[in-house]
């Protein structure tokens, strides 16, 4: 899903979504392995059984992808939400979009054991959330997300109106 802006009457809210699914070709080259590998079993066991690692193998396999791509990064009513994780954008002091080599400086030798991070190893772009909330120990949170900019603006802007 791509970002969306709209408008509240009262007030300019900000709303973006996204979901954090796997690539097409993942989907691809996945499915093709458990049809290979459901093949060399399927030659192997006679009769009925042979059927068995299709039948197992194939919706596993969707299973486990459709898993992989399940987490949601929205910014809504205030909030940014990361799949079940929420900040109140009041405590935001800054959102910082990053690309790949500014995520891997994040992630790496700029790392805190104490930031809360979402990452998908799929996704290039990222945004660094800094926060200033004395009470929580969390220093900034990095969201992987295809849309660092807009994403960043979002959350920005949803804390400006609030």
């Amino acid at each position: 899903m791509s970002p969306s802006s709209s408008s509240a009457p009262s007030a300019a809210r900000t709303e973006y979504v996204e979901r954090l699914g796997v690539p097409w070709w993942y989907w691809l080259a996945g499915l093709a392995f458990a049809g290979l590998l459901a093949v060399e079993l399927w030659m192997g066991a006679p009769g009925l059984r042979s059927w068995l690692p299709f039948v197992l193998l194939l919706p596993a396999t969707g299973a486990a992808l459709a898993w992989l791509g399940r987490i949601r990064v929205a910014v809504h009513d205030g909030e940014l939400w990361v799949d079940d994780a929420r900040l109140p954008v009041r405590f935001v002091a800054d959102a910082v979009p990053l690309d790949a080599a500014g995520r891997r400086e994040v992630l790496g030798v700029g790392s805190d054991p104490l930031a809360f991070m979402v990452q998908r190893p799929w996704i290039g772009g990222a945004v660094q959330v800094v926060l200033d909330d004395p009470a929580d120990p969390t220093p900034f949170w990095v969201v992987s997300t295809r849309h660092p900019v807009e994403l960043a603006a979002a959350i920005m802007a949803a804390r400006d109106a609030g």
